[in-house]
């Protein structure tokens, strides 16, 4: 259950731009704050574990998005690391928005007067960029060919 006022709650839905997600996010991002002391915890996403680096992508977290990319090309390709990779992605990376907005929170909250203001200023700057979507898309639908043709193979071999 989500225990931010009702400030807060605005902010979380202006800064997440899709009103199905809103309450999944107030929830998690009243976990991560203790008492006012930023605390990372472990916070589930399957789009994080699919998507990686283009999840952070999508969620405007540029600098986690790129140290993802790079830690995926780097030692990612060690056996059973990717998946380690994946399964930290799945866990943490909800941890790398929240922190993102509290940095668009705090940018905000210093320039910006007014609530009604502050929140139509959080939904400019927040939200996602839905064309990372296509190209997520696009990736999964050239590997699911991939494995059709290497299954085709192997089945006419």
């Amino acid at each position: 259950m989500n225990d931010l006022d009702a400030y807060s709650n605005k902010m979380i839905a202006a800064f997440v731009g899709k009103p199905e997600k809103t309450f999944w996010y107030q929830n998690a991002f009243s976990t991560f704050n203790v008492n006012g002391v930023d605390a990372m915890k472990w916070r589930w996403s399957w789009w994080a574990f699919g998507g990686g680096f283009l999840f952070l992508l999508y969620r405007k977290q540029y600098i986690p998005s790129l140290a993802l990319l790079v830690a995926s090309f780097t030692v990612g390709m060690i056996p059973f690391v990717g998946l380690i990779l994946a399964v930290l992605a799945g866990g943490y990376s909800t941890y790398f928005v929240y922190k993102g907005y509290k940095t668009k929170l705090a940018e905000i909250e210093s320039k910006v007067d007014g609530e009604d203001k502050r929140v139509e200023t959080m939904s400019q700057v927040g939200g996602t960029h839905q064309w990372v979507v296509w190209i997520y898309i696009a990736f999964v639908a050239i590997i699911a060919l991939y494995v059709i043709g290497i299954v085709a193979a192997l089945a006419n071999a």
